[in-house]
C-alpha cells in the first residue's frame, strides 16, 4: 500500500515534490524533530522558494533551506531533504517521484 500524500508543491525550479503522512509523522515524532510540528507551511515555503543544494555523494539528494524568523531557540533556517526519483505510474508511464524524507530546523550563521 502507497503512504497517503499529506500534500505536493512545485518548488521553484517546477519540480512536483510530495511529503507523505508517514515520513510527517517521522519528522515530528519525539525522537526526531518535534519542533517542527507547528512549522509546516514554513517547510512548505522552504520547498517553495529556498535555496536548493545538490548532495556531493547521492546526486538524487537535494537540500533545500529557507531563513525565517519566527523560529524557536536559535534557529535560523528549516531545512528540507528531498529524494528526487522516477517511477512507473498506473498505466506504465514513467514519471517523477520526488519526496520530502525528512526536515528539521537548524541556526545557520
Amino acid at each position: 500500500m502507497i503512504d497517503p500524500i499529506r500534500w505536493t508543491i512545485r518548488d521553484r525550479y517546477g519540480n512536483s515534490i510530495y511529503l507523505t503522512q508517514e515520513r510527517w509523522e517521522h519528522i515530528i515524532e519525539s525522537i526526531n524533530h518535534p519542533e517542527m510540528d507547528e512549522y509546516e507551511e514554513e517547510l512548505k515555503e522552504t520547498v517553495k522558494t529556498g535555496a536548493r543544494k545538490q548532495d556531493t555523494l547521492n546526486p538524487q539528494k537535494y537540500r533545500y533551506s529557507k531563513e525565517f524568523n519566527n523560529l524557536p531557540a536559535s534557529n535560523t533556517h528549516i531545512v528540507a531533504i528531498v529524494l528526487f526519483s522516477l517511477r512507473e505510474d498506473e498505466i506504465g508511464e514513467i514519471i517523477s517521484n520526488n519526496f520530502i524524507v525528512t526536515a528539521y530546523q537548524k541556526e545557520i550563521g
